[in-house]
């Protein structure tokens, strides 16, 4: 049974979290694919990794994409019809993975070794939206400046 969430409350009350409530809708109607299982990690406070298993797949037959904030992962392997199966237990039917990126976040390098895909990711927030420290005047600093500039207008 699945629970469905009405956000429509939260639209009228709310302004600018379009993207937010955008998101949670899109989550909630999101079919569950477990092909192929990934791990997402946070290895400190700006630093992601995504590791994806992709046994059998080589470099050239993954796409990773970034746009704006959206990573996307598709992989489709060339078939190599050596013979005739008996029984396919290994999965090679193409995926497409998307993840939903913060704002800031970029791929920093992709990595294929021992079958698993592993994505670097790094939020790298500009300097001008980074909080900086405001000094506090005090009266005296106040005071000093202003007879200084008193005393450069009456010279």
């Amino acid at each position: 049974m699945r629970t469905v969430l009405d956000f429509s409350p939260l639209h009228r009350s709310s302004i600018g979290f379009e993207r937010v409530f955008d998101l949670l809708e899109a989550a909630q109607a999101q079919q569950p694919d477990n092909w192929p299982p990934f791990d997402t990690m946070k290895l400190s406070d700006d630093h992601y990794r995504i590791t994806m298993a992709v046994a059998g797949f080589k470099p050239d037959e993954i796409d990773i994409s970034q746009q704006e904030n959206l990573l996307v992962i598709k992989g489709e392997r060339q078939q190599e019809t050596e013979g005739e199966y008996l029984h396919r237990g290994i999965a090679c039917r193409p995926f497409v993975r998307r993840f939903e990126l913060a704002e800031h976040v970029k791929v920093e390098d992709a990595q294929l070794a021992d079958g698993l895909l592993n994505i670097s990711l790094k939020r790298e927030v500009p300097e001008a939206m980074k909080p900086r420290r405001i000094e506090i005047n005090t009266d005296n600093a106040v005071l000093k400046k202003v007879r200084q500039i008193e005393q450069q207008v009456a010279a």
